[in-house]
Protein backbone atom coordinates (compact mmCIF):
# COMPACT_ATOMS: atom_id res chain seq x y z
CA UNK A 1 0.00 0.00 0.00
CA UNK A 2 1.44 3.34 -0.96
CA UNK A 3 0.65 6.63 0.69
CA UNK A 4 0.26 9.56 -1.65
CA UNK A 5 1.07 13.17 -0.87
CA UNK A 6 -2.58 14.32 -1.30
CA UNK A 7 -3.68 11.66 1.22
CA UNK A 8 -1.09 12.85 3.76
CA UNK A 9 -2.14 16.47 3.23
CA UNK A 10 -5.83 15.60 3.75
CA UNK A 11 -4.96 13.76 6.98
CA UNK A 12 -2.90 16.70 8.25
CA UNK A 13 -5.64 19.17 7.33
CA UNK A 14 -8.25 17.13 9.24
CA UNK A 15 -5.96 16.94 12.27
CA UNK A 16 -5.35 20.70 12.16
CA UNK A 17 -9.09 21.40 12.11
CA UNK A 18 -9.88 18.98 14.96
CA UNK A 19 -6.97 19.93 17.25
CA UNK A 20 -8.18 23.43 18.21
CA UNK A 21 -11.62 22.06 19.15
CA UNK A 22 -10.07 19.40 21.37
CA UNK A 23 -7.71 21.93 22.93
CA UNK A 24 -10.65 24.22 23.76
CA UNK A 25 -12.74 21.49 25.42
CA UNK A 26 -13.49 22.63 28.96
CA UNK A 27 -11.95 20.59 31.74
CA UNK A 28 -14.16 20.52 34.83
CA UNK A 29 -13.84 19.26 38.39
CA UNK A 30 -16.14 19.38 41.41
CA UNK A 31 -15.37 19.98 45.07
CA UNK A 32 -15.21 16.71 47.06
CA UNK A 33 -14.79 18.01 50.62
CA UNK A 34 -17.62 19.47 52.71
CA UNK A 35 -15.97 22.91 52.61
CA UNK A 36 -12.86 23.67 50.57
CA UNK A 37 -10.80 26.85 50.51
CA UNK A 38 -10.04 28.58 47.22
CA UNK A 39 -6.82 30.55 47.69
CA UNK A 40 -5.39 33.63 45.99
CA UNK A 41 -2.11 31.84 45.25
CA UNK A 42 -1.22 28.12 44.89
CA UNK A 43 0.01 27.77 48.48
CA UNK A 44 -1.67 26.66 51.74
CA UNK A 45 -0.36 29.83 53.44
CA UNK A 46 -2.01 32.07 50.84
CA UNK A 47 -5.08 34.15 51.71
CA UNK A 48 -8.44 32.40 51.33
CA UNK A 49 -10.51 34.05 48.59
CA UNK A 50 -13.58 31.78 48.73
CA UNK A 51 -15.01 28.77 50.56
CA UNK A 52 -16.90 26.32 48.37
CA UNK A 53 -19.20 23.48 49.38
CA UNK A 54 -19.28 19.87 48.26
CA UNK A 55 -20.14 19.32 44.61
CA UNK A 56 -19.53 22.88 43.45
CA UNK A 57 -18.45 22.68 39.77
CA UNK A 58 -15.30 24.44 38.61
CA UNK A 59 -13.61 24.91 35.25
CA UNK A 60 -9.84 24.49 35.23
CA UNK A 61 -7.92 27.45 33.81
CA UNK A 62 -4.38 26.37 34.70
CA UNK A 63 -2.43 23.65 36.52
CA UNK A 64 0.61 24.15 38.73
CA UNK A 65 1.84 21.06 40.54
CA UNK A 66 -1.06 19.80 42.66
CA UNK A 67 -2.88 23.11 42.41
CA UNK A 68 -5.63 24.09 39.95
CA UNK A 69 -6.48 27.66 38.98
CA UNK A 70 -10.26 27.58 38.65
CA UNK A 71 -13.25 29.65 37.65
CA UNK A 72 -16.99 29.36 38.03
CA UNK A 73 -19.79 30.72 35.84
CA UNK A 74 -19.07 34.31 36.88
CA UNK A 75 -15.32 34.75 37.21
CA UNK A 76 -11.90 33.36 37.93
CA UNK A 77 -11.88 32.37 41.60
CA UNK A 78 -8.32 31.40 42.48
CA UNK A 79 -6.44 28.22 43.36
CA UNK A 80 -7.72 24.96 44.82
CA UNK A 81 -5.68 21.94 45.96
CA UNK A 82 -6.31 19.24 43.35
CA UNK A 83 -6.77 16.29 45.80
CA UNK A 84 -9.84 18.13 47.17
CA UNK A 85 -11.57 17.90 43.79
CA UNK A 86 -13.03 15.03 41.80
CA UNK A 87 -14.53 14.07 38.45
CA UNK A 88 -18.15 13.59 39.57
CA UNK A 89 -20.21 15.97 37.39
CA UNK A 90 -22.31 18.67 39.06
CA UNK A 91 -24.16 21.80 38.01
CA UNK A 92 -24.94 25.04 39.84
CA UNK A 93 -28.21 26.88 39.21
CA UNK A 94 -27.50 30.28 37.66
CA UNK A 95 -31.11 31.42 37.18
CA UNK A 96 -33.02 32.98 40.07
CA UNK A 97 -35.31 29.92 40.05
CA UNK A 98 -35.30 26.89 37.73
CA UNK A 99 -38.08 24.36 37.29
CA UNK A 100 -37.20 20.75 38.05
CA UNK A 101 -39.26 18.64 35.66
CA UNK A 102 -40.31 14.99 35.43
CA UNK A 103 -38.73 14.67 31.97
CA UNK A 104 -36.48 16.48 29.49
CA UNK A 105 -38.76 19.16 28.07
CA UNK A 106 -41.13 21.97 28.97
CA UNK A 107 -44.10 19.68 28.35
CA UNK A 108 -43.21 17.59 31.42
CA UNK A 109 -44.72 18.21 34.86
CA UNK A 110 -42.84 20.50 37.27
CA UNK A 111 -41.79 18.38 40.26
CA UNK A 112 -39.81 21.02 42.13
CA UNK A 113 -38.08 24.40 42.07
CA UNK A 114 -34.29 24.86 42.18
CA UNK A 115 -32.94 27.99 43.83
CA UNK A 116 -30.12 30.15 42.47
CA UNK A 117 -26.68 28.79 43.52
CA UNK A 118 -28.12 25.36 44.43
CA UNK A 119 -25.66 22.62 43.51
CA UNK A 120 -27.08 19.45 41.95
CA UNK A 121 -25.42 16.18 40.86
CA UNK A 122 -25.55 15.59 37.10
CA UNK A 123 -26.92 12.12 36.28
CA UNK A 124 -27.30 12.46 32.52
CA UNK A 125 -27.95 14.80 29.61
CA UNK A 126 -30.37 14.83 26.72
CA UNK A 127 -30.21 17.63 24.17
CA UNK A 128 -30.68 20.91 26.09
CA UNK A 129 -31.64 19.18 29.36
CA UNK A 130 -29.70 17.72 32.28
CA UNK A 131 -31.01 15.00 34.56
CA UNK A 132 -30.01 15.93 38.11
CA UNK A 133 -30.29 14.84 41.73
CA UNK A 134 -30.66 17.26 44.62
CA UNK A 135 -28.92 16.78 47.95
CA UNK A 136 -32.29 15.57 49.32
CA UNK A 137 -32.30 12.78 46.72
CA UNK A 138 -35.06 14.28 44.57
CA UNK A 139 -34.42 13.68 40.87
CA UNK A 140 -35.60 15.50 37.80
CA UNK A 141 -34.64 17.39 34.67
CA UNK A 142 -33.53 21.01 34.36
CA UNK A 143 -32.84 23.15 31.28
CA UNK A 144 -29.03 23.34 30.91
CA UNK A 145 -29.24 27.06 30.03
CA UNK A 146 -30.44 27.74 33.61
CA UNK A 147 -27.39 26.05 35.10
CA UNK A 148 -23.60 25.92 34.70
CA UNK A 149 -21.28 22.99 35.04
CA UNK A 150 -20.92 19.57 33.52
Amino acid sequence: MSITLPRILRTLACAAVMLPAAAQAADFVSITGNTVNVRKQPDTRSEVAWELSKGYPLQIEQRQGQWLKVRDFEESLGWVFSPLTGKTPHRVVTARIANLRAGPGQGHKVVGKLDQHEVVRTLGKQDDWAQVRRESGQRGWVAKRLTWGW
